[in-house]
């Protein structure tokens, strides 16, 4: 009988960096023989999926009344969803439940109705809602750790849900019924992708045997597009971003210190700011907008990239970003912030103090001077991030089979 595992994570289809970890995970598993099913909220653009007529209605945080009453309800684990997840508990039986992304559109509930029945609960952290009510530790624009403890009064002090009183109340009530106490208790082990990130687990006062680091790993079909580049070519004459277009990751600094350096930037992606950057750098000729690309357009602009340029000014995880730069065999000039050092060392690029406009200029005239080793770049970076020793990671050290 081969060994089942039931993935759980609000949405399931490509949103973000938490889902596609998911839906890389779930083809990882299935490749290697283990039954992997998923559990997440009913959404209009999910995949297909085995349960998807037992995934709990949608909710909805804007709206009306009701709207707000029935996300309230599933943020405190109290409407259709442990109905529906008790459910697929009944008919999956699975052996370990993997929490990803679940606080607010699913609530950690689901953790609790798997802990209670004796089975193993895993759970991969993606953000820090489980130290910062806000998940992702900002003020203002910059770090905070004020909620980082057990005292989780600064959300309402600052308002720092939308700067909504409301939404800054729920927010509260969501930490209090998910405290740290209840999360520990009905969680075996949490899997860390940075140690920066294990470290303010620990710092929040979590229990430093119950936390793994285990880094994020690309998917073998996105692996074959870096597998298949050439690092014995010249590199052309421009360096890179790939990512959001939003405040917290540094791309409104980049483009002011690009606008005034003498080497082309082409920057790939989408977000809130597209708008607002096209039309204000559109005059710039050495800035072009790609837009969104797939899979094996983003590799193929990375491979040929002198420089990747990754300026987040928030607590980055394990930043895809960066991982796929290096499988391209691309230096990457990256923030000193998160776990975005972590990941890089004197022989694959440099860091930089976040929000120091000067010292990013610094960095990429540095780096696009000189001479990086892009095939021995690449050939670490597939090993470090391949899904070969990420699933034996998963299936004896985290799932414990």
């Amino acid at each position: 009988m081969s060994n089942r595992v039931l993935l759980v994570n609000k949405f399931y289809y490509p949103r973000g960096g938490d889902c596609i970890v998911v839906l890389n995970t779930e083809a990882l598993l299935r490749e290697n023989g283990v039954e992997a099913e998923v559990f997440a909220m009913q959404y209009p653009k999910n995949l297909p999926a085995r349960f998807q007529d037992r995934f709990p209605s949608e909710v909805n945080f804007g709206g009306g009344t009701g709207n707000k009453l029935q996300a309230l309800l599933r943020t405190l684990g109290m409407d259709d969803a442990c109905r529906c997840f008790t459910t697929v508990l009944d008919e999956f039986k699975p052996d370990v439940v993997h929490l990803h992304n679940i606080h607010s559109y699913l609530s950690p509930v689901v953790g609790q109705l798997a802990h209670r029945r004796g089975i193993r609960v895993v759970w991969t952290l993606h953000d820090y809602k489980l130290l910062c009510p806000r998940y992702d530790c900002l003020r203002d624009g910059k770090p905070c750790e004020q909620c980082i403890g057990d005292n989780k009064h600064g959300v309402l002090a600052h308002r720092c849900m939308k700067n909504s009183l409301p939404a800054s109340v729920v927010a509260r009530l969501e930490a209090i019924k998910w405290n740290r106490r209840t999360l520990e208790k009905n969680t075996d082990l949490f899997v860390c992708p940075s140690e920066f990130m294990a470290s303010k687990m620990k710092q929040g006062g979590f229990n430093p045997d119950k936390i793994k680091v285990v880094n994020n790993f690309l998917d073998p079909v996105k692996l074959k597009h870096y597998q298949q580049l050439d690092n014995t070519v010249a590199r052309d004459d421009y360096y890179c971003y790939v990512g959001r277009l939003s405040c917290e990751k540094g791309v409104l600094e980049l483009l002011e210190v690009a606008s005034r350096l003498p080497y082309r930037l082409k920057v790939a992606g989408g977000g809130p700011l597209e708008d607002e950057l096209r039309a204000r750098y559109a005059a710039c000729e050495n800035i072009e907008f790609l837009g969104m690309l797939d899979a094996d357009s983003v590799a193929r602009v990375l491979g040929a990239a002198r420089l990747s340029v990754v300026p987040s000014q928030w607590y980055e995880n394990n930043p895809l970003s960066v991982v796929e730069a290096l499988c391209a065999g691309t230096p990457v000039a990256g923030s000193n912030i998160g776990g975005i050092p972590e990941l890089i060392d004197s022989e694959n690029g440099v860091v930089f103090p976040p929000f120091d406009q000067e010292a990013m200029s610094t960095a990429i005239t540095m780096s696009m001077d000189r001479p990086w080793k892009h095939a021995q770049i690449a050939r670490r970076a597939l090993l470090r991030f391949g899904a070969e020793a990420h699933f034996h990671t998963l299936l004896h050290d985290i799932y414990g089979f």
